[in-house]
């Protein structure tokens, strides 16, 4: 009698998008069990109610680490995750139409709409290749300051002119004296495989046939 395969891993990110995420999982067989829901818990892998799967919650950048190096075979993350890697084995097959935002650019309201003409600017980021790239497309050499939260502060404590960050309805950034002045990317949410499990394991196609069945019904509808 050959052996059971080891549990598909899927890989989803803490936070809104996962909320988002939850009732398409559901609707293609990805059920977390009860613990998953726990708000108590501190376990980062879970059961699922297929005993064939199991999930893992963790921070979105590392959802793309876990995928891209064969940890997990699929998972949910954002296509701003997506574009500043760029890792080769990689695959984002699906957008899910979810947890939509914006990565952009923004300043302190008081230097909004004066001339770039600087050639050289400090920004702060927890996107240092999509900024530099950006900013590199307009002819100026980028600084990153690299931020994983608190982006605000940069600019009113003088450690960066700018900031690079995901908006959603711009409160934040309003809260603290900033306005946004450029989009560098949209954003959503995007199913993701590893592009070796997707060849060998059968498992991985049919859950990106099954995502990619829900999202084309639910566009119809």
């Amino acid at each position: 009698m050959s052996a059971a395969p080891e549990p598909l891993i899927f890989a989803v990110p803490k936070g809104r998008i996962l909320d988002e995420a939850l009732p398409l999982m559901a609707a293609a067989g990805v059920v977390p069990d009860a613990e998953f829901h726990d708000k108590a818990s501190r376990a980062l892998s879970f059961a699922c109610v297929d005993a064939a799967m199991r999930i893992i919650r963790v921070r979105a950048f590392d959802v793309a680490t876990f995928v891209a190096h064969g940890a997990a075979q699929a998972g949910i993350v954002g296509s701003d995750v997506v574009e500043e890697f760029a890792y080769p084995d990689l695959y984002a097959p699906v957008d899910l139409d979810i947890g939509h935002c914006r990565l952009s650019v923004a300043e302190p309201a008081c230097a909004a709409g004066e001339p770039l003409t600087a050639s050289h600017l400090r920004v702060a980021s927890k996107y240092p290749s999509l900024t530099r790239r950006h900013f590199e497309e307009l002819g100026i050499q980028a600084e990153v300051v690299k931020l994983n939260g608190a982006m605000e502060l940069a600019p009113g404590l003088g450690l960066a002119s700018r900031i690079v960050d995901l908006v959603s309805t711009g409160r934040t950034l309003k809260d603290n004296g900033l306005v946004e002045t450029a989009v560098i990317l949209p954003v959503t949410a995007r199913l993701i495989v590893n592009r070796a499990a997707l060849k060998t394991d059968a498992r991985v196609g049919a859950l990106v046939e099954r995502f990619r069945a829900l999202v084309a019904r639910r566009d119809a509808a």
